[in-house]
């Protein structure tokens, strides 16, 4: 595949236009250190722009009032235009993310499913009525949409996501300013183009870029009504902290140390393949990375070794590469994190079974695949989300520690048991603190299933029907269809 460089311009009330002061940026392939994207560099008055688009978009344009089987065949005709332009859009997540090129594919057909369903949820949006409120009184209780939507986007599934939110958002009548990672903004100005495209109507949705820090600004804004943020817990509680001085509504999807349990009557073979897919799928840069391994004790030596096997016969490199499983680590910063969090690992007293090192390569970011054993809960691998290709290994002696273990820290996005006794994983599943919880399976999942996390892993539901909830508010509407009975007396006689 061709490296070359392609230009882009935000996307604000239905047209392409440039930053007011025209600066642009640049995105360099971290596997290549080749420019792939060249971006307008907003700032403030971008964010007003784009807010102000939405904002009449929504206040006096048709979306919010259009029947929802409309909103959906525009919906569906969005869903297809991503089929049409799949392989141009996975080859951009490829060279801006590091992401293998077989991995992108795959993802765009989930992005595709996502918007088709979101499509559904058009046309099912609906209250509830109280008819058993005497004979006088009918109440309906009606969702509405939450107005205009900040949707703030990482870099490490950077279409995904905004595919969890846009779509659902815009099913129930939003409006919305999507502000992706300047790391990966391409397939975002992608997605802008093809739901202009479609037909959805001017200032519904719009894309804004820049390298200083507008997610704090729409954050601030008055004229947004809610933000949806997908990131880094630290990140998370400032949004939170900004949205609360015009007491926004947030959605949070933060992040996770999640962990796979794997008891001793498990399915040894396909747990192990499950745990090496589950830690350097997307290099690990993934919030439901399984980046603890939970064994019990009797089996562990077993399943120890195969996962080293496994994991040496991990292939890293090029991401344009068909055979490559793992490509390049996002960023120098993140790069840097995981070269830290491994040292203490090592410092800390925890075996380096295979790995640990950047892989020293003429170009690009490369981190090889890393497996600690014997890993002490207490251990800041065990604890912090390290964002790569690390596992930590733990053993456990019964389900009870397995729990325990699971809840040991701050976070609560997800976790999964290996098991084949029924009551063994329903117990689990029960007593684990997270938001998604598999079972026999990681990392499995469906537009229809909602997505969220307990505990510092965020706030709020994305996906399923819920998603209506997230971006809808109730409203009660009361009548009254007899007399009146009067307040200060009647004047009949």
């Amino acid at each position: 595949m061709t490296i070359s460089l392609t230009n882009h311009q935000l996307l604000i009330d239905g047209n392409d236009v440039e930053a007011l002061d025209g600066r642009r940026f640049q995105r360099h392939s971290p596997a290549h250190d080749e420019p792939v994207g060249e971006y307008p560099d907003g700032a403030v008055p971008e964010v007003d722009r784009a807010v102000d688009a939405a904002r009449r978009a929504f206040e006096h344009g048709p979306w919010p009032r259009m029947a929802g089987a409309e909103r959906a065949r525009l919906l569906r005709s969005v869903a297809d235009l991503i089929k049409r332009d799949a392989e141009a859009l996975a080859l951009v997540e490829v060279l801006e993310s590091g992401k293998p090129i077989s991995q992108a594919r795959a993802e765009l057909q989930a992005v595709s499913e996502l918007w088709w369903y979101a499509a559904t949820l058009a046309q099912h949006a609906h209250g509830d009525a109280y008819n058993a409120l005497g004979e006088d009184y009918l109440a309906v209780s009606v969702r509405e949409p939450m107005g205009v939507v900040a949707m703030i986007i990482p870099w490490n599934f950077p279409l995904l996501i905004a595919s969890q939110k846009l779509p659902f958002a815009l099913a129930v009548g939003c409006t919305a300013v999507l502000k992706p990672s300047e790391l990966t903004s391409g397939t975002a100005l992608m997605l802008g183009s093809l739901t202009r495209e479609a037909g959805i109507p001017d200032g519904v949705v719009n894309v804004i870029t820049g390298t200083a820090n507008l997610g704090s600004h729409l954050v601030d804004h008055r004229g947004v009504d809610m933000v949806s943020f997908t990131g880094s817990t630290e990140v998370g509680r400032a949004v939170m902290k900004g949205a609360s001085q015009t007491l926004k509504k947030v959605s949070l999807e933060l992040g996770g140390k999640n962990p796979m349990v794997v008891m001793a009557d498990a399915d040894l073979e396909a747990a192990a393949d499950a745990a090496v897919f589950a830690i350097y799928f997307n290099q690990g840069e993934c919030c439901n990375s399984a980046s603890r391994l939970l064994v019990e004790e009797s089996v562990a030596p077993e399943l120890e070794a195969r996962i080293v096997e496994l994991t040496k016969a991990v292939t890293v490199g090029d991401p344009l590469d068909e055979q490559t499983l793992v490509g390049a680590i996002a960023h120098d910063d993140q790069l840097d994190k995981i070269i830290r969090l491994v040292g203490e690992g090592t410092a800390a007293g925890a075996s380096l079974a295979t790995g640990g090192k950047r892989l020293p390569t003429r170009r690009g970011r490369f981190f090889e695949p890393t497996v600690f054993t014997g890993v002490d809960t207490h251990m800041n691998i065990a604890q912090a989300e390290i964002f790569g290709p690390v596992l930590s290994v733990l053993r456990f002696d019964g389900l009870d520690e397995a729990v325990e273990i699971t809840n040991s820290t701050d976070f609560g996005l997800s976790a999964g048991i290996w098991t084949r006794d029924v009551s063994t994983s329903n117990q689990f599943a029960r007593r684990a603190r997270a938001g998604t919880v598999w079972v026999n399976c990681w990392m499995d999942g469906f537009p229809e299933v909602c997505f969220g996390g307990m505990n510092q892993s965020g706030m709020g539901r994305e996906l399923g029907r819920h998603a209506i909830e997230e971006y809808t508010e109730a409203k009660s509407i009361v009548t009254h269809a007899g007399e009146r009975t009067m307040w200060i007396g009647s004047e009949k006689t």
